[in-house]
């Protein structure tokens, strides 16, 4: 149980910030529902750190990512010698993420990549590459190891000339064999990297894309200094069943505030009409598969949604 002033400084963070951040229930295809989690075991004993840990589980965060907001809301209190309810936590340093070895990291892409449509066959890659599509991912899944070597060099063949960028999603040697531009990975399929993996991706040249789901994620690619990191999903999708919640705009456009040193791509339920939202949150990229896959013309669909970002 939380003392009284604890409780008091929680209800505080709440009060403040439940606006932004706190649960909602609305009733429309993109709805974002945000519900009070369960308050994690405290690791530490601060009234900064234990008020942030019950508010941030109070505001719909879940366990580990209202752990690692705690922790930056305590280090944020020592480092300005203050108990701050309006500011939300968004330094680096408060994360653990300042004094990465350069020397360490990922080669760099453009902060601008554009409409990143993420595509089923090197058949869709080529077709949205001609279309004008600046970055696009080869998400093809099999079992087959074969299949995956020809619909990779496939991939890697239909994006010449073009000058669109090529990411293989998941399947990495082959992306390296082939010759793509990047390798974009889950963060199931970044754990079970191994560190020679990892060197072996980083040697290539290849550029490294990661994709996260909250505070906690973005915190564990930021430790391998990927390329870009990708935010997400940002709302309800079918395409794949997904561990966390929704984010939601505003929990988006706190995540761009804190990993702005990395291009930055949107992902997860985005339609047309939601572009003009999710590039004010400062994102350089929104990644789209139904908006190509299943527009009645993917070419002129193409072109509409690429009109709406720059590309660097």
């Amino acid at each position: 149980m939380l003392n009284s002033d604890i409780q008091a400084l929680a209800d505080r963070i709440v009060h403040h910030h439940s606006a932004t951040f706190g649960a909602r229930l609305h009733h429309d295809a993109n709805s974002v529902e945000l519900v009070p989690q369960p308050t994690p075991p405290a690791q530490r004993s601060e009234a900064a750190y234990l008020a942030a840990l019950h508010a941030c589980s109070q505001l719909g965060f879940i366990a580990v990512d209202a752990e690692c907001l705690a922790q930056a809301w305590q280090r944020q209190t020592e480092r300005t010698q203050q108990f701050d309810v309006t500011h939300w936590p968004d330094d680096p340093q408060d994360f653990g993420l300042a004094g990465a070895d350069p020397a360490q990291a990922f080669p760099a892409c453009p902060r601008q990549l554009g409409l990143y449509g993420v595509l089923p066959t090197a058949e869709w890659v080529g077709r949205m590459a001609r279309a004008g599509v600046p970055t696009v991912q080869l998400r093809f899944k099999s079992d087959d190891q074969a299949a995956i070597q020809r619909e990779v060099q496939a991939a890697v063949k239909a994006v010449q000339g073009t000058g669109a960028r090529l990411f293989i999603n998941d399947h990495w040697q082959a992306a390296i064999d082939a010759g793509a531009y990047g390798i974009h990975v889950g963060q199931e399929d970044l754990d079970a990297l191994e560190g020679a993996q990892l060197n072996a991706i980083r040697a290539s040249g290849l550029r490294l894309g990661v994709s996260t789901h909250g505070y906690a994620e973005m915190v564990r690619a930021h430790a391998v200094q990927p390329s870009y990191i990708a935010l997400g999903a940002v709302f309800p999708t079918t395409l794949k069943r997904m561990a966390t919640a929704p984010q939601g705009t505003a929990r988006l456009q706190a995540y761009v505030r804190l990993m702005q040193q990395y291009p930055l791509v949107a992902i997860g339920g985005i339609s047309a009409e939601q572009f003009p939202e999710i590039l004010a949150t400062g994102v350089g990229s929104i990644a789209v598969v139904r908006a190509l896959v299943n527009a009645p013309d993917p070419d002129a669909a193409a072109q509409h949604l690429s009109a709406f970002i720059p590309v660097s």
